[in-house]
């Protein structure tokens, strides 16, 4: 069966269609939601913000619903995009529900006790009408405080110690690497007697007497092989590396 390519490019103008019809029609809905959402006291969210969360719900629906009627799509439309807007509202919102409670409720404490007294109450006073001791009344407060998210190039300084670190770079920490495996390297390639000299004198720390002991040689001829050692290292190693 042959299919004309020109009625399904037709019909997918008319989706088209249709779905920019249904985003014009529906956006008084989300500027309405959105209004609503940034109305219920939720700091640091633009309107705009929650308009485009919504509108990008409503796209979404518009392109994916397919149901008989407008009211049908207008119920599951407001669902979605309320639901886009209040996700937006939560993740850009760092303080859990409990805390948000709790502020509010020593905010509506503290506008009951200035009724009262005429003046703002002090923290004794808001402390004991809230049924706990200053320290407690402190503890909260920092507890329930937001927290602050900033970019790090605008919270960066190298003179600020709380950004100090006494770890070493990756730099050098690369630059170590490739140092002790050029000198594992160097001292392999050396003849085993000389070996054994440096295993002696740096690693086990023998003094030239004790490793002329354990070689059965003298003390000059372990100095003389100490020095030919040092050289050959030094020789292996090239420039960049200091040997003691």
């Amino acid at each position: 069966m042959k299919h004309d390519p020109r009625s399904f490019a037709a019909a997918q103008a008319y989706k088209k269609d249709e779905v920019s019809d249904r985003i014009r029609r529906f956006l008084p809905m989300v500027k309405r939601l959105a209004w609503h959402v940034h109305g219920s006291g939720r700091a640091g969210i633009e309107l705009e913000d929650l308009i485009q969360a919504g509108l990008v719900a409503l796209t979404e629906c518009s392109q994916k619903h397919s149901g008989p009627t407008e009211d049908g799509f207008a119920a599951y439309a407001k669902l979605r995009v309320r639901g886009a807007m209040v996700d937006l509202v939560r993740r850009s919102t760092p303080l859990s529900r409990s805390a948000t409670e709790r502020r509010r409720a020593l905010r509506e404490k503290t506008a009951t006790l200035s009724t009262e007294l005429g003046r703002p109450p002090s923290e004794a006073e808001l402390a004991a009408s809230m049924g706990m001791t200053e320290n407690q009344l402190a503890d909260q407060r920092a507890a329930d405080e937001p927290l602050r998210f900033e970019h790090i190039d605008d919270a960066y300084s190298d003179s600020n110690a709380a950004f100090a670190d006494d770890r070493p770079d990756s730099f050098a920490m690369l630059a170590d690497q490739e140092m002790r495996e050029g000198v594992a390297a160097a001292i392999g390639s050396l003849p085993e007697r000389l070996q054994m000299i440096i295993q002696l004198y740096f690693v086990e720390e023998l003094n030239l007497a004790e490793i002329a002991e354990v070689l059965t040689v003298s003390i000059p001829r372990v100095h003389q092989l100490k020095a030919q050692a040092l050289d050959k290292l030094k020789e292996a190693l090239g420039e960049g590396y200091e040997v003691l």
